[in-house]
């Protein structure tokens, strides 16, 4: 019973550190996981680099982005930090 006391603290210690900080990256990762998934031609969007552009052609893993009206750029869907406006 006593070294059930005794580590009490440290299993505390790690159900806190769970939900405070493994739990809610998970969730995020989750969410953006399911932005990248739902991407679709003519989405605006925010590279992970800053660079803002909208969706020109998706591939399985890669994403055609149109900057400026007509320079094309392929990126890893991976690469893309967020949707700004969904035409």
């Amino acid at each position: 019973m006593e070294t059930l006391v005794s580590l009490a603290p440290i299993i505390l210690m790690f159900v806190i550190f769970y939900f405070l900080l493994i739990r809610p990256q998970q969730k995020k990762q989750k969410a953006v996981r399911q932005m990248q998934a739902d991407l679709k031609k003519g989405d605006k969007i925010v590279t992970i680099g800053g660079m803002h552009a909208t969706i020109h052609a998706i591939d399985e893993d890669t994403v055609v982005v149109i900057v400026e009206g007509s320079t094309k750029l392929t990126f890893d869907r991976s690469a893309v930090r967020e949707v700004t406006n969904q035409d």
